[in-house]
């Protein structure tokens, strides 16, 4: 399904732009203030400026908004208490801490670990699934962002900072596959819930901690930074993870670290080096790699039920409606058991032996 997985591959690289154009706009902010109330503010402003669009939607088109897409139900509490706890909280604090303890260049290259073991994450306990070329082509973009994040300087640092970095990477990395099991509802509505509980809680520790808060003027500059980096980024982030799988979402993701690279020449006047060069070319052969794979087999489907955002061109949602319905709608329908074989990837509805 190719046009399906292209689609993936634009949300999860547009997230990815969102993303990584925070990057050089922070660093004007991060020399000054603390970067655990910036963190908090960044969630706050994720959750606070999705809650008024999801508001503003909902206004505009009432009827279409309440069947577009599954909304946040009590069984999710469990995946959504988990989301946060590794994303929102530990594995900021574990950050933290590292960066306290070793240098800016190793912690840089430690981060690029989350990539890696989202994907193994994935394969081994999440039963998705990366043919041999789609996992060179993942390493040929880690291989790139390693390259960004390598710079002239002492790569060391105590065992502890090592450890929680790589701590660190382990939550995030567990984060972006439990919010893969929530992909299916509506994406506004969990990251809402993701930035406001993270943010709550990281504000509420900095006021705890004494640390000092930004001025007026900044705090509104990094809540907008953060409604477009880590609210709007997150939902289509979300939108990659429903269609691709974490697997692959964590692949296109990783390109981030290369727009902060080009948004850094204009925003701070940086200039490229040729590891900047070859970290571009390394990315681009791995992006395109991954956007050329087709995995196609006979698989067999069988009969399941849940609720879920979808439209009757997909063969896997053929039912019947009492009135007729035309385009994406969200409500619970059945699976009849299917067996076929066409292009795929490891989304929720694709989980099967190889």
């Amino acid at each position: 399904m190719p046009s399906k997985k292209n689609l993936g591959a634009f949300y999860g690289l547009s997230a990815a732009l969102l993303f990584g154009l925070t990057t050089p706009i922070l660093k004007l902010f991060l020399p000054v203030y603390d970067l655990l109330p910036v963190a908090g503010l960044l969630y706050a402003g994720a959750g606070l400026g999705l809650g008024c669009l999801e508001f503003f939607l909902k206004s505009t088109r009432p009827s279409a908004a309440s069947k577009a897409e599954t909304p946040v139900q009590t069984g999710d509490i469990g995946l959504l208490l988990g989301i946060i706890l590794t994303g929102g909280i530990l594995g900021p604090i574990l950050m933290l801490y590292g960066l306290e303890r070793i240098p800016a260049v190793a912690g840089s290259l430690l981060l690029n670990l989350e990539a890696p073991l989202t994907i193994l994450l994935a394969v081994t306990l999440f039963r998705e699934h990366m043919g041999k070329r789609e996992v060179g082509a993942a390493m040929c973009i880690f291989v790139g962002a390693g390259l960004l994040s390598y710079g002239p300087g002492a790569v060391y640092g105590d065992w502890l900072g090592v450890i929680s970095m790589s701590g660190a990477c382990v939550c995030w990395a567990v984060d972006n596959n439990l919010t893969q099991g929530l992909s299916l509802r509506s994406p506004l509505a969990v990251a809402r819930i993701k930035g406001l509980s993270a943010g709550g809680f990281s504000l509420g520790l900095s006021w705890l901690m004494g640390y000092e808060f930004p001025d007026l003027t900044a705090m509104g500059m990094i809540v907008v930074v953060g409604f477009v980096g880590y609210g709007v980024s997150v939902v289509l982030d979300i939108y990659a993870l429903r269609i691709l799988g974490a697997a692959r979402e964590a692949a296109f993701f990783a390109t981030a670290p290369f727009i902060g690279a080009l948004a850094a020449v204009p925003i701070l006047g940086e200039h490229w080096r040729v590891a900047e060069y070859l970290a571009g070319a390394a990315m681009a052969v791995g992006v395109g790699v991954l956007l050329r794979e087709h995995h196609n087999h006979l698989h067999v489907h069988t009969g399941m039920e849940h609720d879920h955002a979808h439209n009757h061109i997909d063969p896997h949602h053929q039912h019947p409606h009492e009135e007729e319905v035309v385009g994406s709608h969200a409500h619970w329908h059945r699976h009849l058991p299917l067996q076929h074989d066409h292009g795929h990837v490891s989304d929720l509805h694709h989980r099967h032996e190889h």
